[in-house]
């Protein structure tokens, strides 16, 4: 008795067009959304790369601008303030997310364990992530007000210092000021973010390292960071997006001042188009800003979609 041989079936692809009509139903669903997408979205940056081969100076109006080609880009990474705006950008982004990421971590990991009161304080340290940014930078600068504000008269009557600390006015201390703001503001997303990865370790495991006389820093280690790895990845590209197109806070606060001190590249962005009324060299600047962006954007598509290609179909 004879086995016949069986050739594989090879599933062949549809084609892109057979694709689409196979789920038009679903594409006129979302064809609305798509379309006011394209309007609020695609156009504007359409419009702000074509707007960057063109000078623009204050003098003229718009219909009158002329094209320089790439003379804006070159313009821009020539200039003295972008490379000052440029460390000021890296300082603030990655010193606001670390301090934020790692506080976030901490506080997750605190109230992780159930104890009394847990709920009340998850309330109260959610308190200055849903508050505006724009009043609390508000209350922010009252507060370090060097004649008024409340944290420079506390030093005082603590004796740490003898007159009151001036933080938004001096270019030494003003980043540092501004950072803390903005990690108390930042914080809490890390920490929803990072309790909700903590809620995935197995109970069971830790139970068992804590029988075989593992550590804390054991356990933390080899069973808690390795389950919310990629949560933590996820939560720190986030927040370096979020501090790389931060605003509020730097402009309401200092404007970018003192001297220059804390002016970053959205500060600067906003400074060169409406206050200097050039737009072109503006567009130039945020197309460059666009692209480091998008460049965060892929990492952050890659990072929640690791492990995709390797489970079955």
């Amino acid at each position: 008795m004879g086995i016949a041989a069986q050739t594989p079936q090879v599933r062949r692809d549809p084609g892109l067009l057979i694709r689409l009509f196979r789920h038009r139903h679903d594409y006129a669903y979302v064809a609305p959304a798509l379309v006011v997408m394209m309007l609020v979205i695609a156009y504007p940056i359409y419009d702000t790369i074509y707007l960057s081969f063109f000078n623009t100076p204050p003098n003229l109006a718009l219909e009158d601008k002329i094209f320089i080609g790439t003379g804006n880009y070159t313009r821009v990474l020539g200039m003295d303030s972008f490379r000052e705006a440029t460390w000021n950008t890296l300082v603030w982004t990655v010193f606001s997310t670390f301090f934020a990421f790692v506080l976030g971590f901490a506080a997750a990991m605190a109230l992780n364990d159930a104890f009394r009161g847990r709920g009340l304080l998850r309330g109260i340290l959610l308190v200055p992530y849903v508050i505006s940014a724009v009043a609390a930078s508000y209350v922010w600068r009252w507060l370090y007000h060097s004649d008024f504000g409340v944290i420079g008269a506390v030093a005082v009557q603590l004796g740490l210092s003898a007159t009151p600390i001036n933080f938004l006015d001096n270019t030494d201390r003003v980043m540092a000021a501004l950072i803390a703001v903005n990690v108390w503001k930042e914080f809490p997303f890390a920490m929803i973010m990072m309790l909700a990865g903590l809620q995935t370790v197995p109970d069971q495991l830790l139970r068992a390292a804590r029988v075989d006389g593992a550590g804390a820093w054991s356990r933390f280690w080899h069973i808690t960071f390795p389950h919310v790895r990629h949560v933590a990845l996820v939560t720190t590209l986030l927040l370096l997006v979020a501090n790389l197109n931060s605003f509020t806070i730097p402009w309401i606060m200092t404007g970018g001042g003192p001297a220059g001190a804390t002016e970053i590249w959205i500060t600067h962005i906003y400074q060169l188009a409406f206050g200097r009324i050039r737009f072109g060299l503006a567009s130039a600047y945020s197309v460059i800003l666009f692209i480091v962006m998008m460049t965060m954007g892929w990492f952050y598509v890659r990072a929640l979609t690791r492990g995709d290609d390797k489970r079955p179909g």
